[in-house]
């Protein structure tokens, strides 16, 4: 294969809403390249971009994709995304490594709710936007594209504009008109994507010039140059308005809209047209900012190597003094590459993802990785044609590539020269929104869940999968329950580990609101030594997060000083077991003051013993109560759902904190239960139609409301007591 410059590069994010077609129209535009025989269709499996089992079976894309198409000189690189919002976290992820971002839109459903979340992404990283209105087949789309566009620039403004129009009658979609050449393109639906060039129909001439007009004055807005050409010549030229559209697009003034249907393969050479001549190219983008660090010296090798098995991003040394520095997207500059994605497949094993940020990347070149302290081999350098790997030999800066079996590389790692350590910042993901408590069905499924979702966590960063220490309960998070419900698929299907998901518990604990004192006595005969402990203990409450206190308040020897751990220990194992519903007793002090001992009979189990009765003793008289762990949680939303949430908050017992406005969205901030937040994040996404985000962790635990308390307790297995013995 050759091997393209930066110049002839051209990386592409493909984002929108789940089904406004962005799959077949990733297989339209390979088609049209001439990189597959057929035109690929999402519903028998044959779409190069769709080839998870998974995603097939639910026919919706659940990860990031990677294609390309070799078109004139010019290799676009393609990453094909998912639109739902349950994994549209990928979609975030793909903007790092691209230069564009392709935003199709389902043009009879108009605006969606994706829509407006992936144009946010595409901003957060500066990206130029180019918006497909595709589905233009739809017996409705002609009718509603000036609605749609309508709804476009109202949410996204007026540097919103048609860089075409669509030629569509009775027959249907058959062609665009572009507005730079005033030409037309006419197409045969079903063909292989290849327009003839033609007179623009009579009836959109008046339509086509007006289109022309006000795009060219909005692209002479702000050129000075370009204002006294337009008023001089009353347009621009042709040349003229290439350059300066390519140099409006790249500086984010116009966002051009175009036209397609992939499932017709119409006009989507024009559309590999566009990308070629006005998209920009990785060697235009701006140098991209980077840590590093320097004299960094290790004092722990470990803290320094990382964890071999963790698939988090590894951070810079933290003892090293670091800078910000900028590294231009060029081949002189010494080697950096990006992972931005890892994928396990059955046979080939790990394959990393990578985009090539600088200098020349070669086959079987040996590379170190910043992030983790090791040296990887870049042996079989290929690219990637949806899971099909194309062997290529080198790989120059801007690229993106993907090699296969890397030891210890994960999503998110900087790899590149010894000599020039440098870190980019990997993409930040939202919170998990939603747990579940995972339980493998057998032996033999506990033995393979571990290592099976550390391999999934591995492709997907949302996943976290960690053990409860205060329930014991492996637990499973992600963005919400279809994400995990693909989880778990993935788990029977690739690892054959079949695992049942139960809601997770809440780790209540218990506490005391009142002082007691209370005498202890384990008195036991039974022939020769007998069992014989005595002790008198005071009990207080302390402040909150305060945890457990032992006082020590013995004078003149009435418990021997090596028998007073073993009443300690006593009442730590009564605490641990509870009192009213078997959660752990906290946040009390416990002074033990008085006691008697016998010569022979007294041991280290008897004062134990004698502990936890005067604990239990004591529990009865110091007002014992639940306490519940509280978060803190802060939930961005568009401004028109902002009353909607408020109310459900208080509904949910949660304590609003403050609001901010930041844009057209608002921020608000909360103090609400945890077991009121378990499947928050399916309520938000039905209250504000998949638009908004909450993040949420532990803050403190607080007293349990009286009626929620009885119905805790009386769903709770009470803890069996100490037998009391004297």
């Amino acid at each position: 294969m050759k091997s393209y410059q930066g110049s002839e590069i051209r990386n592409v994010a493909v984002v929108g809403h789940a089904h406004s077609g962005k799959t077949t129209l990733v297989s339209a535009l390979l088609h049209a390249a001439k990189m597959t025989p057929k035109l690929g269709r999402v519903e028998d499996g044959s779409a190069v971009t769709a080839y998870d089992d998974e995603e097939i079976a639910r026919r919706t894309t659940m990860q990031n994709a990677v294609a390309f198409a070799e078109w004139n000189g010019v290799k676009v690189n393609l990453i094909d995304t998912p639109g739902f919002h349950m994994f549209v976290h990928d979609a975030k992820a793909a903007m790092l490594p691209v230069e564009a971002a392709l935003l199709v839109v389902n043009t009879p459903c108009g605006v969606e709710t994706m829509t407006d979340r992936v144009w946010k992404y595409a901003e957060e990283f500066n990206l130029p936007r180019v918006v497909v209105l595709n589905q233009m087949d739809h017996p409705r789309a002609a009718s509603s594209v000036d609605t749609t566009l309508e709804a476009l620039r109202s949410r996204f403004g007026r540097q919103l504009i048609p860089v075409q129009l669509p030629i569509a009658n009775d027959k249907g979609f058959e062609g665009v008109v572009d507005l730079v050449t005033m030409e037309a393109f006419y197409y045969s639906p079903g063909g292989d994507g290849q327009g003839k060039i033609g007179e623009i129909p009579a009836h959109l001439q008046d339509a086509a010039k007006a289109a022309h007009e006000t795009l060219v004055e909005l692209v002479a807005e702000g050129k000075d140059e370009l204002l006294e050409e337009f008023f001089a010549e009353g347009t621009i030229p042709e040349q003229h308005l290439i350059t300066a559209l390519h140099e409006a697009i790249r500086e984010d003034r116009i966002f051009p809209v175009l036209f397609s249907s992939g499932a017709t393969n119409v006009a989507t050479d024009h559309l590999l047209d566009f990308l070629k001549v006005y998209a920009p190219a990785p060697s235009e983008r701006t140098p991209v900012a980077a840590r590093a660090a320097l004299q960094a010296v290790s004092t722990n090798g470990q803290a320094m190597n990382g964890e071999a098995h963790s698939s988090v991003p590894a951070e810079a040394p933290a003892n090293g003094q670091q800078e910000i520095v900028m590294r231009s997207v060029d081949d002189k500059e010494p080697v950096s590459v990006y992972v931005y994605k890892t994928m396990t497949d059955p046979f080939a094993g790990r394959i990393t993802f990578f985009k090539v940020f600088s200098g020349v990347v070669k086959n079987d070149a040996t590379v170190t990785n910043y992030s983790r302290r090791g040296a990887e081999k870049l042996a079989h350098l290929c690219v990637m044609q949806g899971h099909t790997a194309v062997p290529v030999s080198e790989l120059h800066a801007g690229d993106l590539g993907a090699v296969a079996k890397l030891k210890e590389t994960f999503t998110g790692d900087t790899l590149g020269d010894k000599n020039h350590e440098i870190f980019f910042e990997p993409v930040a993901m939202p919170e998990a929104a939603m747990t579940y408590a995972i339980e493998p069905k057998t032996r033999a499924d506990e033995d393979k869940l571990a290592p099976a979702v550390h391999k999934l966590m591995e492709e997907d960063l949302l996943v976290r999968f960690f053990r409860d220490p205060q329930t014991n309960e492996f637990l499973i998070a992600g963005s919400g329950q279809p994400h995990i419900e693909s989880i778990v698929a993935k788990l029977r299907r690739r690892y054959h580990t079949e695992v049942t998901l139960k809601a997770p518990k809440v780790p209540y604990r218990e506490t005391i609101r009142g002082r007691a004192e209370a005498q202890g006595r384990h008195k036991k005969q039974t022939g020769g030594h007998g069992q014989y402990g005595d002790c008198k203990i005071r009990i207080e409450p302390l402040q909150r997060g305060a945890g457990f206190e032992f006082v020590n308040d013995i004078f003149g020897g009435a418990i021997p000083r090596n028998y007073i751990p073993a009443v300690e220990k006593g009442i730590q194992e009564s605490a641990a077991r509870g009192y009213l519903a078997g959660y752990p007793v906290v946040d009390f002090r416990v002074t033990v003051y008085d006691g008697s001992y016998h010569d022979v009979d007294s041991n280290e189990l008897s004062f134990k013993m004698a502990g936890r009765l005067a604990f239990r003793k004591c529990m009865e008289q110091a007002k014992p109560a639940l306490l519940e762990p509280v978060m803190r949680v802060e939930i961005d939303a568009p401004d028109e759902f902002a009353g909607a949430l408020m109310g459900d908050l208080n509904q949910r017992r949660g304590r609003v904190q403050g609001m901010e406005s930041r844009g057209a969205s608002t921020v608000i901030r909360a103090e609400v239960p945890m077991a009121e937040m378990l499947s928050y994040g399916l309520s938000l996404t039905a209250m504000t139609q998949g638009r908004g985000s909450f993040h949420m962790e532990m803050d403190h635990y607080d007293i349990v409301p009286q009626l929620v308390a009885e119905k805790i307790l009386a769903n709770a297995k009470k803890p069996k007591g100490d037998e009391d013995e004297e």
